[in-house]
């Protein structure tokens, strides 16, 4: 949880937005997502988004429900996810955060999660299915542990319960850019900075993007009045198109600056 405050704060102060790249933890295998990260990293990205794998991931289009498929399919979950947190943690003192459903999570208790993934260095913990209401325990938890929860709100969201999700959340607010499943959109909806500064009225929590955002000039149009973008099916899409892990780096690396391009100081503000 400190070190996602320290990046934005960081970030906020070199006028510069955040780019949160996801990949589904185990695709194709852990020691090929190890280097990923590492070479998205590298390119410039601010934190990491890794994905557990569910057999079931509802809020998910075809691109990472085939990644999450993958990596079930190769023996990858939350624990050996966990280790690798462990292994990156030394190589890295950037944010690393897991999303997932609440499934697994919960097999391993709310306390024992909290407890190992703190071990390890885990930031934050992002679970769609899982409301506030219904996650006290879990959530709880995870913030004694020094987890933040993160919390989604969304273009749907109400005006009262944006105000408690603001309030509630921890590290940042994913907002959700659009109503639907994950997926990678040659458009975004053009009420997103009206959403954002629903949030800002009640709240300087950061704001980060995503669901849908997946070019640099995404980035660019979301750079003016966002604290970051989260990025995962353009991301997961290049993973599966690549023929080798190898390959597959170059190609995030390469990406990645792309799109970390147009977050960087008055780069997003131009026209």
């Amino acid at each position: 949880m400190k070190r996602l405050a320290e990046t934005f704060e960081k970030l906020r102060g070199r006028d510069e937005r955040a780019l949160i790249p996801f990949l589904t933890a185990g695709d194709p295998d852990l020691g090929a997502t190890e280097t990923l990260v590492l070479a998205m990293l590298e390119a410039g990205a601010d934190a990491i988004e890794l994905g557990v794998p569910f057999s079931d991931p509802i809020a998910e289009g075809p691109t990472i429900q085939r990644s999450s498929e993958r990596a079930l399919a190769g023996g990858t979950n939350l624990r050996s996810i966990l280790r690798l947190v462990k292994a990156l943690r030394g190589q890295t003192d950037r944010p690393i955060v897991l999303m997932g459903y609440a499934n697994p999570f919960f097999a391993m208790t709310a306390k024992g999660f909290a407890e190992a993934a703190a071990e390890v260095g885990v930031d934050g913990v992002i679970v769609p299915d899982l409301p506030p209401e219904e996650g006290a325990t879990f959530y709880g938890a995870a913030e004694a542990a020094g987890i933040a929860p993160i919390l989604l709100a969304a273009p749907t969201t109400t005006p009262k319960r944006l105000a408690f999700l603001a309030r509630r959340t921890r590290g940042f607010l994913y907002y959700v850019s659009l109503t639907g499943v994950t997926g990678a959109r040659t458009e975004l909806a053009s009420d997103l900075e009206a959403g954002v500064q629903r949030v800002r009225d009640v709240s300087d929590v950061p704001v980060c993007v995503g669901f849908g955002v997946s070019t640099p000039a995404h980035a660019r149009s979301l750079a003016p009045f966002t604290d970051g973008i989260a990025v995962g099916s353009a991301i997961v899409d290049r993973i599966e198109a690549a023929p080798t892990s190898a390959a597959a780096a170059d190609a995030l690396g390469d990406f990645v600056r792309e799109l970390k391009a147009p977050l960087i100081g008055s780069a997003g503000h131009e026209g």
